[in-house]
Order: structure tokens, then C-alpha cells, then sequence
């Protein structure tokens, strides 16, 4: 991209607001080095990565680059044999830390937001932590080397501290000594040269032994080595320079464990930068309230309420703007001031925001294409001391644009054909327009010109754009009107500054008359444009309250469904609770009876059947409804001793032993027998001449322990459904018999039916386990329980 079109449109300014947000130097050298691309996959690439960050900024924020610093030139110096600097070393150190905290970041948020672009960059990170220890071992974030650095260099370092301290108590009692404090200018301790001296006035020189190192400015101190630690201060000299060696020994050995990755830490460096430049990038669309565009190749722009970055958001007017669907040029007219430039230089920089991968401050849903190139030609001095030069400037600007632009690029002309001759320059203008619109690249163009009205009315695939200007208050709106030419307005502003009506009449007079027609039609335009947006806004308005009050309706009756879900899954509850303590009850109850039959076999006592019934019913979760209209029932004379009945409140059926009197029956249900009222009692058919003894003998039968059970059920040959009903019954007979366990014979076949029955077994309250056949047992084909 020609740099001269990247200072007209103001991208450097955008640069610097990006390098702002950078937080390493390299990142800050990638954005002071951003150029918008041709490339448009490259170019949906970056904008990808840009929206990727921005989602992680908008989730946990941007990582933190701290520590990290551009030590490329240290690496290269490693790398060839030099030795590195305590500082050097330690940055070193502080960077592969913030690498490593950086990949960590990045792989934790790729865990929860797929950020798949700014993962595989940091995964490629190299992990160095051994050579981060090794350095902090040695060094401090001072840049101090440490006692811990070696062995050899504590000890050394034990023997200065031991050296300086001798040294001090020296001096220190010669400087109290009533004798030598009177020769001090002060009573201290002081080092000039790594030397330790004492303040001695000049006159004293003469009675004071040692070497001078220094004076004052005045001359009247000196600051001399007493000659009774010359020989301490030698050794100390000595030992300072054992210090330095070591040292040196210990940054030659970091220096070449640095070296040895000295190419890897370079490119961790580099990526490093690229995601300090792509998350600044995010930074940066987050304070221009910036959105992703929709990138294309095919020449197509929409622009939606598109802000110009450089204006501040209480100024700026948003820019709606459609080019290269059903039009390829837009003819842009009417008077200065109104901000066509603007108009020109929003496009523009967009478009190059946009394929440099920068999100752009405009509305969701915006379209940018990718160009191959941007061409402008824009210039704000228009005066007549400098139309020669400004028009000169002019056409050799258009005739670079007209050598070098393809049907693939964007072309912005400011006052086309301006600063000549009215005529020659509205002619000079539409040939230029035809000859680029011809090229079939896309073009936004201003000028004065009226002529160029009627030219983008007649021609296929350019249209008419003017600036909205408010009469009344005599000052444009900056708003962009698709479709309507500009008016010039002279009249109307003449008027309303107090131009007297004669001379507006005149001057009306001297307008050709199809130039009238023009601007009386320009102005019917204008106030049906005008009529249509109020319509559309009221429309708007209307719209925004039908889905406010939508939103609302939804959300009553998302919150009436909430609570009556939260009414159901209470009662359902409450219901579960009153179910399980009912069927715990009924258990019990049944348990009571069973053990009730053992005791007493068939002859139940008559007081205990009836206590039994009273805790079943006490037992039910709810009121039993009222019994329905029951049909056909007899009338209590009409039931007979051995008569079929179906008892209605046990919902059984049994058989009349005897009536107790007018109004109850004794029924045997089972191995039970109870007394029941007779308008509880339906007949189902009549007696069979059963002599009355054989009933009687009926209830009295009992089962022992010594009646023979069976302890084996064949069910082979019955399908799934009547195996578990018999398997149900065996189950009940053998837990009666207090059998301890049982056999039930499935055989093999296709295993459905001992699949099905294990599964019934898993689940009887009665069956303790189960177990396969052993081989004398039948093995596949037999399944033994055990019971409890």
C-alpha cells in the first residue's frame, strides 16, 4: 500500500493508538509496523485472532506480559560466546516466566472458550524453567549476583564482610582517641577508591601519617589511609578481586546454558510479541466500541452507522453507506463544510483498518472488502490565489491513480475536476468518472458540479449521494443521503441572512429553467425522503415497544411457569413422601399378615384381619375417591352363601362363606376370610350346588412346613411376560414354606428369558442373591436363589 494514501487517510494516527495498548517492545515494533494486507485469507485470519482475543478479554481479561522484554540482542551475544550481564541474565530469566505464564493462560481459557488460533501460537512456546531457576538461583532482581551462586563465591564473600568489619573497629577507635579527633574535619568512617580513610584537616597533614586518596573542593580536608590498615586494605583488595573472578566464572556458566537456547528463546520472543500485537489490537476495539466486519473479495462495502475513529463519539455522525451491489460509484454532491471529506476518509480508513486486522467502530453485521489497493486523491485548500498549483496537484495525483488501479480497486476523489474553469472542470470530471467507472473498480467521489447530477442519474451503476443540510439553522448534518443529489442551497441561506427579495427574484430570474426543474425535483425528493424516515421512525419506535412489551409478556410468563414448576416439583415431592411412607406401611402391613397365616394358617382371627384392613386404609396418600355409579348391583337379599362377589373397597374378588346377619357376609379372599358389608359386595355369579361342609373344610386347610413345596420352577417353553408372573407366585409359596433356596430352570437358548429373570430376582425384596448353576446344577440354564 502506498504510504503517501496512508498518511491522507490518517492510518499512522490509528498505529499510535495501537502501540498504546502494547505491553512488550516487540509488540509495539509489530504495531508500529502494521500495513494493511491484500491477502484476504491472511486477512480473515488476523481478524479471527483479533475476535479471539477480544473474547478472551471480554471473559478473563488480557494476559499480563510482564517480565517480559526484547532480549534478542542478549541472545546473539550468548550464542557467539560473549558473556552476559548479571541485568541481562536476570531479564532473560523474567522472560521465559512470562512466557510460561502466558502459555498457561492462553491453554486454560482454550479449555473453556475454544480460542484455537492464539492456542497453537502459545503452545509453541518452549517450557525453559530449569534454566529460569538456574539464573534466580545467582542473580536478583537487582541485578545483584547472590551469596548462593556458588560455593566458593560465600565464602569469599564471609571473608569481606569479616576484612571491613576489622577495618571499621580500626578506625573507629583511632578516631575516638582524644589525640586524633582533634586532627578530624568529622568523626567518620569513609571509602574513597576501596580504600577506607579518615577526614583529616589540611594543617595536620604534616603530624598525620598514611596516603592521601582524595581532598575536599576547599582543600581544607584530606582524605587520608591511616598507614596501620594499609596492609588490611591490600587484603581486602585482594579478596574484592577474588570476588570479581568468581563472579565472572558464575556469568560465563549462565551465559552458556543461555546460549545453548539461545535460538528457541528468539523465537519465543517473536511469539510473544505477536500475542502482545493481537490482544493490544483487542484492547484497542474495545475502546472505539470497535466490531468484527465480515471480509469479502468480490468488491462488495455495507457500511452500518460507521464512526470515523479519529472523531470523539460526542462529535461524530455515523456513516450508512452501501457500494458495489447494485452500484459501483457514488457521485457525492452539495456545498462545503457539509463533510463529504470526512465521508471520503471514513471509507477509506475503515477499509484499511479492516484488512490490516483491526476490528472497525462500526455496527455488527458491517461488510469490508479486501482491495488490492486504495487510491486518494483528497485536499482541503481550495483558493483562487492557489488554483493553478492545487489544480497541477490534482491531475497528477488522478493520473498516477488512473496507471495504477485494477478492477479490484478503491478509488476516493476529493472535488474532482476542481480549481479550474466551471465548464472545462465538469467536462474534465466526467470523463475521468466514466473512464474509472468503466475499469469497474469502486469509486466514491465529491465535487460541486451539478453537471454530474444528471451524469450519475443517467448512468448505470452510479448513483447520487448528497450531505444533509437543515435550512432552518443554516448548518449541514453531516449525515450521508443515498440516492438524492445535493442542492446547493444558495437561495435558501441568502434568504434567511437577510438578502433583500429583489435581488433574490433577479437572481432567480437568471437560473435556466431545466436547472429550476432539477431543484424544484431535488427538493421533492428531499421531503419525501424526509416524510418516509419519519414514517420509518415511527415505525421504529412502534416496533421497539411491541418487543418491549413482548419481552415482558415473556418474561411474566416465563416467571408464572417458574413458580408453577416450582408448585409441581413441591407437590410431587410432598406426594413421593406420602407414597413412600404408604408403601413402607403396606409392607409392614403385609409382612404382619404373612406372619399372621404362618402362625395360625388359614383360621386368622377375625379382630386381627380387621385391625389390618383399618392400617391399610389409614396407609393410603390420598382420600379415596368416591367408588363410581356401580351397575347391576343386587340387592343385599339376593347374595347366597358360595355366591361369586367382587369386594368394591379391596378392589378382590372372593366367595360368600356365610351371611352375619342382614347387612354383612363372610368372604374368603385367599387364604383369608373376612367380614364385609353387603352393599360393599357385587355379584358376579351365582353358587354351585357345593354342599356347605366342603366350604367350610375349604378354610380350614392349612399349610406347614412338613406339606411338600417345590423348591424348582421349570419355565421352560413360556415366553418372558407368564415366566415372571410364575416366578412371582414360586417366589411368594417358597418364602411362605420358609424355603431357603430355590431353582429355577430357563434353560439356555437365546438368554432373554434368564436375562429377564435375573432382573426380576436383582429387584424381589425377598431374594437375598442369585447365582448361575454350578455344573451338577444345570449350569447357563438354571438360576439359584438364595432368600432372605
Amino acid at each position: 500500500m502506498d504510504d503517501k494514501i496512508l498518511h491522507t487517510l490518517e492510518y499512522r494516527k490509528i498505529l499510535n493508538k495501537l502501540m498504546q495498548y502494547t505491553q512488550t517492545p516487540m509488540g509495539r515494533l509489530e504495531a508500529e509496523q502494521l500495513k494493511p494486507s491484500a491477502d484476504f485469507e491472511g486477512v480473515k485470519r488476523l481478524l479471527q485472532a483479533t475476535d479471539e482475543a477480544a473474547n478472551v478479554d471480554r471473559l478473563k481479561g488480557i494476559p499480563s506480559f510482564g517480565g517480559v522484554s526484547d532480549i534478542r540482542p542478549a541472545l546473539k551475544r550468548a550464542s557467539i560466546g560473549g558473556i552476559l550481564g548479571p541485568s541481562e541474565l536476570f531479564s532473560v530469566a523474567a522472560t521465559i516466566g512470562g512466557a510460561r505464564r502466558v502459555k498457561r493462560f492462553l491453554a486454560a481459557m482454550h479449555e473453556d472458550e475454544k480460542i484455537e488460533l492464539l492456542f497453537a501460537q502459545s503452545d509453541l512456546l518452549s517450557e525453559q524453567k530449569h534454566i529460569e531457576d538456574a539464573i534466580r538461583l545467582c542473580i536478583d532482581e537487582n541485578g545483584d549476583v547472590l551469596d548462593t551462586a556458588s560455593s566458593e563465591l560465600a565464602t569469599i564473600r564471609r571473608e569481606l564482610r569479616g576484612g571491613e568489619t576489622r577495618i571499621r573497629e580500626k578506625l573507629d577507635s583511632m578516631i575516638r582517641s582524644s589525640s586524633v579527633a582533634k586532627m578530624l574535619q568529622d568523626q567518620l568512617v569513609t571509602i574513597r577508591g576501596d580504600r577506607f580513610v579518615i577526614p583529616v584537616k589540611a594543617e595536620y597533614r604534616a603530624h598525620f601519617g598514611g596516603i592521601v586518596h582524595d581532598q575536599s573542593g576547599s582543600g581544607a580536608t584530606l582524605f587520608i589511609e591511616p598507614e596501620s590498615i594499609v596492609a588490611m586494605n591490600n587484603k581486602l583488595r585482594e579478596t574484592r578481586l577474588r570476588e570479581e573472578r568468581e563472579i565472572e566464572i558464575i556469568l560465563h556458566r549462565l551465559t552458556a546454558l543461555v546460549g545453548d537456547i539461545a535460538e528457541e528463546m528468539a523465537y519465543d520472543v517473536d511469539i510473544l510479541g505477536g500475542l502482545d500485537f493481537i490482544f493490544a489490537k483487542a484492547r484497542l476495539a474495545r475502546d472505539m466500541k470497535a466490531t468484527q466486519p465480515r471480509m469479502n473479495d468480490r468488491g462488495y462495502l455495507k457500511l452500518r452507522k460507521g464512526r470515523h475513529p479519529l472523531i470523539s463519539a460526542e462529535h461524530v455522525v455515523p456513516l450508512d453507506v452501501e457500494l458495489g451491489n447494485q452500484y459501483s460509484s457514488i457521485i457525492v454532491t452539495g456545498p462545503n463544510t457539509g463533510g463529504k471529506t470526512v465521508t471520503l476518509k471514513t471509507i477509506g480508513l475503515l477499509s484499511l483498518m479492516s484488512m490490516s486486522g483491526l476490528f472497525i467502530p462500526a455496527e455488527e453485521g458491517s461488510q469490508m472488502c479486501v482491495f488490492d489497493a486504495i487510491y486518494a486523491d483528497i485536499g482541503d485548500e481550495q483558493s483562487i490565489e492557489q488554483s493553478l498549483s492545487t489544480f497541477s496537484s490534482h491531475m497528477t495525483n488522478i493520473i498516477s491513480i488512473l496507471r495504477r488501479m485494477t478492477p479490484k480497486s478503491l478509488i476516493l476523489l476529493d472535488e474532482v475536476g476542481a480549481g479550474t474553469d466551471p465548464a472545462e472542470g465538469s467536462a474534465l470530471a466526467i470523463a475521468i468518472l466514466e473512464h474509472i467507472h468503466r475499469t469497474e473498480c469502486r469509486m466514491v467521489a465529491t465535487t460541486h458540479y451539478s453537471e454530474l447530477k444528471a451524469y450519475a442519474y443517467e448512468r448505470k451503476g452510479v448513483i447520487n449521494a448528497s450531505m444533509e443540510f437543515d435550512v432552518q439553522t443554516l448548518s449541514p448534518t453531516y449525515r450521508l443521503l443515498i440516492g438524492v443529489p445535493g442542492r446547493s442551497n444558495a437561495f435558501a441561506i441568502a434568504e434567511r441572512l437577510g438578502l433583500p427579495g429583489a435581488i433574490l427574484e433577479h437572481a432567480r430570474g437568471e437560473v435556466k429553467e431545466e436547472d429550476l426543474r432539477v431543484e424544484h425535483m431535488i427538493a421533492s425528493l428531499e421531503e419525501n425522503r424526509l416524510g418516509a424516515e419519519n414514517e420509518h421512525e415511527r415505525a421504529q419506535n412502534i416496533r421497539r415497544e411491541a418487543e418491549a412489551l413482548r419481552t415482558r409478556q415473556q418474561q411474566e410468563l416465563e416467571k408464572l411457569e417458574s413458580q408453577r414448576d416450582k408448585r409441581l416439583e413441591k407437590a410431587e415431592l410432598e406426594a413421593l413422601a406420602i407414597l413412600d411412607k404408604a408403601r413402607k406401611e403396606a409392607e409392614t402391613i403385609i409382612s404382619d399378615l404373612r406372619r399372621l397365616a404362618l402362625e395360625e394358617g388359614a383360621s386368622v382371627k377375625e379382630h386381627k384381619l380387621i385391625e389390618a384392613r383399618r392400617r391399610l386404609d389409614e396407609a393410603e396418600p390420598a382420600p379415596r375417591k368416591k367408588a363410581a355409579v356401580r351397575s347391576a348391583v343386587k340387592a343385599p337379599r339376593q347374595i347366597q352363601a358360595g355366591d361369586e362377589v367382587k369386594v368394591h373397597s379391596l378392589n378382590q374378588k372372593g366367595h360368600v362363606v356365610e351371611l352375619s346377619g342382614a347387612k354383612e357376609a363372610l368372604v374368603q379372599l385367599g387364604i383369608m376370610k373376612m367380614k364385609v358389608r353387603l352393599d360393599d359386595l357385587e355379584l358376579l355369579s351365582a353358587a354351585k350346588a357345593i354342599a356347605p361342609q366342603a366350604l367350610r373344610h375349604a378354610t380350614t386347610v392349612k399349610r406347614t412346613r412338613d406339606e411338600h413345596i417345590r423348591s424348582e420352577l421349570d419355565l421352560r417353553g413360556a415366553n418372558l411376560e407368564e415366566a415372571l408372573m410364575e416366578v412371582d407366585r414360586f417366589i411368594d409359596e417358597a418364602f411362605l414354606g420358609n424355603l431357603g433356596q430355590i431353582a429355577i430352570i430357563h434353560g439356555k437358548g437365546t438368554g432373554v428369558l434368564r436375562t429377564g429373570v435375573q432382573d426380576y430376582l436383582r429387584k424381589h425384596r425377598h431374594v437375598k442373591s442369585y447365582r448361575l448353576g454350578n455344573y451338577n446344577e444345570g449350569g447357563a440354564g438354571v438360576t439359584v436363589a438364595e432368600l432372605q
